[in-house]
């Protein structure tokens, strides 16, 4: 089982490459006296490994579990002559004169002080506490100890931007792994001093030139496994100084007070975009090519995410790189939980994060779109209409927009729940048809999953939906958007919704997508006024700030987008 574990961060000056002695045998004592024998063994798995360290070599074993011991015994003790007989002939080289051959060094595996027959199976014989002797070598067996996985820092690092490293752990528990913070070693250069602890560490302007360092020591229970340290590849760097969001941070210092809930939605960029040369000289040519670089506005996006202290996070265009290695350790450590929804044939998608403290995940219903409209019945009626124009139809069909939606249990009123929609509809400033379609199938949808699973449940319907808001959740006939694609693709219809009118939590601002040839409102979080009431909407950056370096994204703004955060009530 893979969990996220807690880390320490110490500072480390530039020029230092190695670990100090003292932490490096810090960790001997976790195993006991003896070295360890680390046995990874697995039920289902055909294979164990043995690993441990003999006279400076480290062996590291494949064997199948249903083998008898005896035949591990022999190939260890073989192993240990053929070393030793490597030895013989260095000594021979140098000049010096050789010992004889050895004898095959007594291999031999104990168990509460009795030996363990040879015919054993492998899968029984290495158990936890056993000792291996080779020779007069006594190791402790350890099977199955807390190992991390994953142990990596982030690449780039900017003083006032947090640090969240991603951590994985095999065989231990969160709740148990604690921080192994180091210790300053005076008198000593090179030296590292302590800087503070825990599972995220904000650099100061102090530690700008200066590497970190992070030791952790993975755990479950009283078991302890070996402790992890990594060092940065690069130094703390100078950060942007103030940020588009850092103004709207003093709204949201704290969490909301249940029954208020925090809600964001954001388009975030996927890097998969940021990084194209039409994005590069076309439509953010005005932007720093650093700053468009996905590490650093990775450093953005998390320090503007951690500081809106929300409930419940809606992010559109996330890299699925971006959602594994970046967002889910940082919001982990900020406890909030994730799940992602890849948009296929594109390497980025939705995610939706809760803060699990206030919700629990009772269910997934994510769809494509444009398979939901050919597959479920629900939609026969509006596949019907679109299929009389051919043109527009295989021009929906041609798109991978998704549609996530999470059924989220209130933790502190357990019968009550909530359905969390997140979208990104088609792009194309000429396919308001399409996103009609697009609209129409979403609403259905959600209509009918909230009446199978959550019935009488409020729906939070974020996203960035490519337009301008239409006359609540009902199109009418003759909408203008249904001849957005021209004659040929021209369709007229009515779309009825079995919702209510919705509302639009944080009303119409005048954009939410500010770049050098654009700018107008596209993203929006939907409500049902019935449910759930407005009770403060964070205020946008404001113009100045925007174009403070012309347009967006920015040094200061990690975004072509601009976040919707609002805290919404629930109805008595």
């Amino acid at each position: 089982m893979l969990n996220h574990l807690t880390a320490a961060l110490t500072l480390l000056p530039r020029r230092l490459l190695v670990s100090s002695p003292r932490t490096l045998t810090r960790a001997c004592p976790l195993l006991g006296r003896m070295e360890p024998a680390v046995v990874r063994c697995l039920p289902g798995d055909p294979k164990l490994t043995i690993s441990f360290s003999l006279e400076g070599s480290h062996k590291h074993m494949l064997r199948d579990q249903d083998e008898p011991l005896g035949k591990v015994l022999t190939r260890i003790s073989n192993n240990a002559a053929k070393g030793q007989g490597k030895a013989k002939k260095s000594k021979k080289h140098r000049g010096q004169q050789p010992c004889e051959a050895p004898e095959p060094a007594a291999v031999k595996l104990y168990y509460d002080g009795d030996e363990v027959p040879g015919t054993v199976l492998n899968s029984e014989a290495w158990r936890d506490g056993a000792v291996l002797q080779v020779g007069d070598v006594k190791f402790s067996v350890h099977r199955n100890v807390p190992t991390f996985t994953t142990a990596e820092l982030p690449v780039s690092l900017l003083a006032g931007f947090p640090v969240c490293p991603k951590l994985e752990v095999e065989f231990g528990s969160l709740q148990d792994c604690e921080p192994e913070a180091a210790e300053e070693v005076p008198g000593q250069d090179p030296g590292w001093t302590q800087v503070g602890c825990g599972r995220v560490h904000v650099p100061s302007n102090q530690d700008i030139g200066y590497r970190l360092k992070l030791c952790c020591t993975p755990k479950d229970g009283s078991r302890s496994g070996l402790t992890k340290e990594l060092v940065s590849v690069g130094v703390v760097e100078a950060g942007p100084g103030v940020c588009t969001f850092d103004n709207r941070h003093a709204y949201t210092i704290k969490e909301a007070e249940w029954p208020a809930v925090r809600v964001v939605s954001y388009n975030i960029l996927a890097d998969v975009y940021a990084q194209t040369e039409l994005s590069k000289t076309v439509l953010y040519p005005y932007c720093a090519p650093y700053a468009l670089q996905l590490d650093y506005r990775q450093n953005l996006i998390k320090k503007e995410l951690a500081g809106y202290n929300a409930d419940i996070i809606c992010l559109q265009e996330v890299d699925k790189g971006v959602f594994v290695d970046s967002l889910t350790p940082a919001l982990d450590a900020f406890g909030l939980d994730g799940v992602f929804r890849v948009k296929e044939k594109q390497h980025e998608g939705l995610t939706t994060f809760y803060r699990r403290s206030k919700f629990r995940l009772l269910s997934r219903h994510d769809i494509v779109l444009s398979e939901a409209l050919t597959s479920d019945p629900i939609h026969s009626e509006l596949l019907e209409r679109v299929s009389a124009n051919s043109a527009l139809k295989d021009k929906i069909l041609q798109r991978s927009t998704a549609l996530q939606v999470s059924i989220l249990e209130d933790l502190n009123k357990p019968d009550r729940k909530v359905c969390v929609a997140n979208t990104h509809l088609y792009w194309h400033p000429k396919g308001g048809n399409v996103r009609l379609v697009q609209m129409g199938v979403a609403l259905q949808h959600l209509s009918h999953v909230i009446s199978e699973v959550a019935p009488g449940a409020p729906l939070i319907f974020c996203g960035d939906f490519n337009s301008s808001p239409s006359s609540g959740n009902s199109t009418p006939e003759g909408h203008a958007d249904w001849s957005s694609s021209g004659p040929e693709e021209s369709c007229s219809m009515e779309l009825p919704s079995t919702f209510p009118p919705l509302l639009s939590a944080c009303s119409q601002p005048a954009y939410t997508n500010y770049v050098g040839g654009f700018h107008g409102c596209l993203d929006y979080i939907f409500i049902q006024p019935d449910s759930m009431q407005v009770e403060q909407v964070i205020p946008l950056p404001s113009h100045q700030e925007v174009t403070t370096y012309e347009a967006l994204p920015s040094v200061a703004h990690p975004s072509d987008h601009i976040a919707l955060v609002c805290d919404l009530r629930w109805s008595p």
